[in-house]
Parts: C-alpha cells; sequence; structure tokens
C-alpha cells in the first residue's frame, strides 16, 4: 500500500490532547479522592488534527482546516503540526474562543480524570466565512475530503453543506465521523462512519444484531441520502452497509485493548486514504480495521503507520485462515478477497467441476498461482455438475472435491457455485486475474468482460494434452469391462 499521492483535505474540530502521567499513592484527607503526584506531559493534536496524523504517519498528505485560538495551547498545538512534513496548516485564528485542549489524567495505565477546556459559544459568523474561504482555497488539491464533527462548532451547517458541495462538484468523495444525532446534516457524503451508539441515536433503531446494524444503517443512509455507512462496533469489528444493497463485515481480533482514545479518528483516516488509492470500501474497511487494531493497542491518542497494519492485516489473515472451514461461504469469500486485496496481494480466480484431480488441473491450478498472490477455486457444486455433464456425476461429492482442492498447494481458497456459470461469483469477488484453460477462446470466457472492466487481466493457460476427466472415466470403465470379460 502506497498513500504517498493521496492528499486528504481534513475539515472539522481540532484540539490539543494533553496527556498528565502521574502515580496515585494515597487518598486525600481532604476528601474520599485520590491524590495523583504528576509526572510527565505529553500533548499531541486531537480531533481532525488526529485525523490528519493518522493520514501522515500512514504516509499521505493532509490540509487541515478547523478553528483555534489565540492562546497558549493554540500555540502549542500550532507547533506540534508543523513538525510533521506533509502536513498544510489551513487552521483559522479565531478571537472569539479558546482553542479546545482535552487534558486526561492517567495512572497505572488507566484515565483517573479528564478535564476540558473550550466554548459553548456557537461558531459565529466572521468565522463560518474564514473557514468557507480556507475550503474554497485548499478543494482543488485534495483527492478526498473528510469531516470529522465533534460537535464542537467548526462543522457547522453552512460548512458542512459547502464542503459537500464543492467536493461533489469536483467528483470527490467526502467521508464523515458524526457527532450529531440529525444525519441530514451529511446529505450527499460517500461514507458516514458512526459508532454503534451513534447509529442507533440516529436512527431510533436497536443495533445489538448484524440484522439489526443492517437495519439501522439502511434507514441512516436513506436519511443522508448517502453512499454507506460503515458502523463500527468496538470488539464485535465493523460492518460495511452500501447504497447498491451490498453488506459486509469485518471481525475485531482479540487482543489486549489499552485506549481507544482517538481510534475512530484512525478508522476514518485509513478508510479515507484507502478509498483515495482506489480500493473498494469493502477493502478500505478491512485496512481501517487493521489500523484500529493497532491503536487501540497503545496508550493514548495514538496513530498506526503502514508497517503496523500490514503486520496486523497478516495476522488477521492468519488468524482467519486457522479457523476458516473448507469450504468458504460466498459471504467468506468475499470477505477474504476483501481482505487480501486489503494487503496489496493479486486474486486469481479459477472455476470447474474439478471432479476427478489429474495432473492437468494441477498445471492449469499452478500456472494460476503462477499468476496471482492468492488463488481462490470456485467449483460447481453438486446439481450444477450434473446438469453439465449428466446425471452420473459428479463421481465425487463437492465436499470431497473441496477437501481435496485444500490440499493443493497452489490453491489458498475454495468456494463453490450453485449456477450454470460462476458469472455472479466473479462480479462478486472481482478478482485481479481470471484463469480459463487455453481450450478457450476469450471471448468464451465467462466473466472476463467483467473482470478486465475492472482493471483485471485473463490468463488461458496451456493444458496438457491427453488428460481430462472423461478420459480418466473412460480408462476406469473400460478396466472394469475388461476384468468382467476376463470372469
Amino acid at each position: 500500500m502506497d498513500f504517498s499521492s493521496i492528499t486528504v483535505l481534513c475539515i472539522g474540530d481540532v484540539m490539543l490532547d494533553r496527556f498528565v502521567y502521574g502515580e496515585m499513592e494515597r487518598i486525600s484527607p481532604e476528601a474520599p479522592v485520590p491524590v495523583l503526584r504528576l509526572g510527565r506531559t505529553r500533548e499531541m493534536p486531537g480531533g481532525v488534527g488526529n485525523v490528519a496524523n493518522n493520514i501522515l504517519s500512514l504516509g499521505g498528505r493532509a490540509i487541515l482546516i478547523g478553528l483555534v485560538g489565540r492562546d497558549a495551547p493554540g500555540a502549542a498545538l500550532r507547533a506540534l503540526l508543523g513538525a510533521r512534513p506533509g502536513l498544510t496548516d489551513a487552521l483559522v485564528d479565531t478571537g472569539a474562543r479558546p482553542t479546545i485542549c482535552k487534558t486526561r489524567f492517567i495512572a497505572a495505565n488507566q484515565q483517573v480524570v479528564r478535564a476540558d477546556e473550550e466554548s459553548r459559544l456557537p461558531v459565529q459568523e466572521p468565522e463560518v466565512h474564514a473557514l468557507l474561504a480556507a475550503i474554497d482555497a485548499h478543494i482543488d488539491a485534495a483527492t478526498i475530503v473528510v469531516l470529522s464533527d465533534y460537535a464542537k462548532g467548526a462543522c457547522a451547517d453552512p460548512v458542512i453543506r459547502h464542503a459537500i458541495a464543492r467536493a461533489g462538484a469536483r467528483s470527490i468523495p467526502v467521508f464523515v465521523d458524526p457527532k450529531s444525532r440529525d444525519f441530514s446534516r451529511y446529505r450527499g457524503a460517500a461514507c458516514i462512519t458512526p459508532n454503534a451508539r451513534e447509529l442507533a441515536q440516529a436512527t431510533g433503531l436497536p443495533v445489538d444484531s448484524d440484522a439489526e446494524i443492517e437495519q439501522a444503517a439502511h434507514a441512516a443512509m436513506l436519511q443522508a441520502d448517502a453512499g454507506a455507512i460503515l458502523a463500527t462496533r468496538s470488539e464485535k469489528g465493523m460492518a460495511l452497509v452500501e447504497r447498491t444493497g451490498a453488506v459486509q463485515t469485518v471481525p475485531a481480533r482479540a487482543r489486549e485493548v489499552f485506549d481507544v482514545s482517538g481510534a475512530g479518528d484512525t478508522v476514518i483516516a485509513t478508510l479515507a486514504l484507502a478509498a483515495g488509492s482506489g480500493m473498494t470500501l469493502a477493502q478500505a474497511m478491512h485496512v481501517a480495521n487493521a489500523a484500529a487494531g493497532v491503536v487501540v493497542g497503545k496508550l493514548g491518542t495514538a496513530t498506526a503507520d503502514i508497517a503496523e497494519v500490514l503486520a496486523e492485516l497478516n495476522a488477521q489473515d492468519h488468524a482467519h485462515a486457522a479457523d476458516a472451514p473448507v469450504l468458504l461461504s460466498r459471504d467468506q469469500a468475499a470477505e477474504q478477497v476483501a481482505r487480501w486485496k486489503a494487503q496489496g496481494l493479486r486474486v486469481g480466480f479459477a472455476n470447474g467441476c474439478f471432479d476427478i484431480l489429474h495432473p492437468g488441473h494441477v498445471g492449469l491450478l499452478a500456472a494460476a498461482r503462477a499468476a496471482c498472490d492468492r488463488l481462490i477455486v470456485a467449483l460447481n457444486a453438486d446439481a450444477s455438475v450434473a446438469r453439465l455433464k449428466g446425471p452420473e456425476r459428479p463421481v465425487n461429492t463437492l465436499r470431497d472435491r473441496a477437501t481435496v482442492m485444500m490440499a493443493i498447494r497452489h490453491v489458498d481458497a475454495v468456494v463453490a457455485f450453485d449456477e450454470d456459470t460462476p458469472l455472479a461469483l466473479i462480479r462478486l469477488l472481482l478478482p485481479d486475474v481470471l484463469v480459463k484453460g487455453a481450450d478457450y477462446r476469450p471471448e468464451q470466457v465467462v466473466g472476463a468482460d467483467v473482470v478486465q472492466a475492472a482493471g483485471g487481466r485473463l490468463l488461458l493457460a496451456r493444458l496438457e494434452d491427453g488428460q481430462s476427466t472423461t478420459r480418466t472415466l473412460g480408462r476406469i470403465r473400460a478396466i472394469g469391462t475388461a476384468g468382467t470379460r476376463d470372469q
């Protein structure tokens, strides 16, 4: 994954996150509260500033727009941002409010208390005009736009409408991290990323089960006229519901969690970068899920770098492979392919009955695997084989054929299809390489146009002469007939 060419315009509530570390040794004699002996202090950009920080850590570029006060926290925030290459500071100075500053007091790796410095004054007209001017000045440099709404004032209705309108006029997708219960404010966004609680508040619907999440996401999508809803569900992972009707989930990998501060910032930053680089939303979700898994294992508002995200994706892939069944369902296959693509791996696809495996099959699979990084094989279900080959086929059941297929070292996953052709499955998985035998002409290969239209390629692999299941069965029958005559 290379995000160096992606520039994300980050708009929203910027703040200074301050972490004060100390030790608790006793209870105060003045009140039943612990006494914290203060030690070191750590400061970093928070809110949309943390979104930008994550983008930089992942190798992208960021333009940061928000409100910052003319005060010491504001100066500290600008100094932190100025030290990061790849960041364009488009912050708006304001004398109408202080810089938002959240101070967390921490002892024994636990937050003891948080103190917030901020103004509840509604955003003022001069501030709105300055934010709109900043958007106009920088929108043309953006690959993608992130609106990070912490409900602190910068994401006022005129700012949201202006940003989405300007981005839409340039076909730039807008991703929104919402805090408002009224998702109609984000009308026209490409993707909105609420957590489960925010989704429930916005729709008034329960969100405990997968089915409830899907129903609530559809309601939220309708409310916002959005392209997709990505619901983050803490230890339950993520669920992506798209306007097309596609629904995909990804589980969270079990790990020790130190701090969820800023995890939502990491999710939307990674999602925007991955989508901006050309990944589908499903692929981008897997990358974002991995990045979130990295940062929750760190204390304080944290970021993830590319090496950490790739390592987490690899760990998730191994964990999934260990638990995966021999024969994947369509949804499991789609999830696996998305995970591979999120790692930048080329996915190959081969299909057939593969009833009685012979050297010709192995040669085809070897050629297929040599053309990609991961190979998924789609098997005709038993009824499909019977329709194509006759009522005496298949010789081996689907379960048996899948078990043998997964034992071949060239094959990474097996899935089945009930139809006469794998077209629907190819459309779902969108492999990078579609493989068939050289006895086909390109125009005869089902799904070749779909794969090529999506930027993939067709490989017609050379076949070994004299190798086929039909010939093998013929020899078996001939041997059986000869044996009967000898008796």
